[in-house]
């Protein structure tokens, strides 16, 4: 339920240009042979989703998201689960990590945990979907099948949150299930406010709440 990634960027100097040597007239001519490029990666898409749709009323704004019951259908029915219990009304954005996430479910703005009543949620992540920004994905405890009603948003791309392609077993990764078509100006709000300590994760919890008034499903 609490979502622990680890992320390192290294940074490599530029060699410095060493100076040409001198042209020796004798020396055989040199390898024109222009060097093979290696392949491009191309950069993951995610295919459309199909599902219904569901707003995120804010204290900053409305969000809302298309969620994709096709690629992630016990996800999505997990979500809505919750939005009928009106689980996640009054609650908060508890966790704000600018340039990763910005994460909400069972939280209020004293700190205090709503009660969820889990089912299992089977994995899955390897669903063709990818944590890319804008996307929302369940949140997860080590087990695979644990998720419960916390949700994050990807603020930027996430490779690193994916199910893993060496993955047999489908244990790996985080399940995406749908995407925000309106209000990331919102979301990018969000994820500049002040954080620090106070709420379930330290030093990501916003100095001031940000409510998630309520959550409804759209026809």
């Amino acid at each position: 339920m609490r979502l622990i990634v680890a992320a390192a960027v290294l940074l490599f100097a530029a060699p410095a240009l060493a100076q040409a040597p001198a042209t020796d007239a004798t020396a055989p001519p040199a390898d024109t042979t222009a060097p093979v490029p290696m392949a491009v990666t191309q950069a993951p898409t995610n295919p459309p989703m199909t599902g219904p749709r569901m707003l995120i009323a804010t204290s900053m704004g409305d969000i809302t998201v298309q969620l994709d019951s096709e690629h992630a259908p016990q996800s999505v029915a997990n979500v809505l689960r919750y939005v009928k219990m009106k689980h996640y009304d009054n609650t908060v954005f508890y966790r704000v990590v600018k340039g990763f996430v910005i994460q909400m479910g069972s939280w209020d703005a004293k700190g205090i945990g709503h009660g969820v009543k889990p089912v299992k949620v089977p994995l899955e992540a390897d669903n063709g979907l990818h944590n890319l920004r804008s996307t929302l994905a369940l949140g997860r405890a080590e087990e695979p099948d644990s998720a419960s009603a916390e949700f994050y948003i990807n603020l930027s791309d996430n490779p690193g949150l994916d199910h893993k392609a060496e993955d047999a077993g489908n244990t790996t990764g985080y399940a995406v299930f749908g995407q925000v078509v309106a209000g990331m100006e919102v979301v990018d709000a969000i994820s500049q406010v002040p954080v620090g300590d106070g709420g379930p994760m330290p030093g990501q919890w916003p100095l001031s709440p940000i409510l998630v008034k309520k959550v409804t499903l759209l026809k």
